[in-house]
């Protein structure tokens, strides 16, 4: 009778045991079932960006993988189910690298990478979608076919041809603008309060 307790109480045990390990490890593979990444970038994009880092890098901030609804927004007046119907459809679209201006962090230029990959290509079809919104946006997109033995100065020379407009809206931008400070954030340069020559 005792033995029969004993093994009673041991089944209990071992059944409690296996019921708490198994809803752990169901608990772990379905809430979190994730590993680390060996890289964040595939080589090609690591390549380019080192390029455009080394070509532009100097006077742009260059951003990765930046999501096309980040980059854009609704127009007012928009039609309520148009506008919703437009950025869901913006939210499932990427853009490869986008440059922005240093001091304001203003999008100046969307790149997106071109490339055949094995059988499969990669953004080897135009996409109507992203080019109409961001041509309603006006912020200029390039499509960078990638092939080895691109220089830096091939990917500068390239991208300048896609921001003359950008140049040109630059060059009228105002000295001063209304707040005393010059375009790149720093205070006009004012009239010394004193004479900078030795009295005599």
């Amino acid at each position: 009778m005792e033995l029969a307790i004993i093994l009673l109480m041991l089944l209990v045990f071992v059944g409690v045991g296996a019921v708490k390990l198994s809803a752990q490890s169901t608990v772990t593979q379905l809430s979190f079932p994730f590993r680390r990444r060996e890289q964040l970038f595939t080589p090609v994009e690591r390549n380019f960006l080192e390029l455009l880092e080394k070509a532009v890098g100097h006077e742009f901030r260059i951003v990765c993988r930046v999501r096309l609804s980040d980059l854009i927004s609704v127009k007012r007046g928009t039609a309520s189910k148009n506008g919703k119907v437009a950025l869901a459809k913006a939210v499932g679209k990427q853009l490869d690298f986008v440059l922005c201006r240093k001091d304001t962090m203003d999008p100046v230029l969307a790149l997106d990478l071109v490339y055949q990959q094995g059988k499969d290509g990669y953004k080897l079809q135009r996409d109507w979608f992203v080019n109409g919104a961001l041509d309603a946006a006006k912020v200029p997109h390039m499509r960078v076919k990638v092939k080895s033995g691109y220089t830096v100065s091939e990917v500068r020379e390239s991208i300048e041809l896609k921001l003359i407009p950008y140049r040109k809206a630059l060059a009228q931008e105002p000295l001063v603008n209304g707040n005393g400070r010059l375009p790149d954030g720093n205070k006009r340069p004012t009239r010394p309060l004193r004479s900078s020559r030795v009295a005599a």
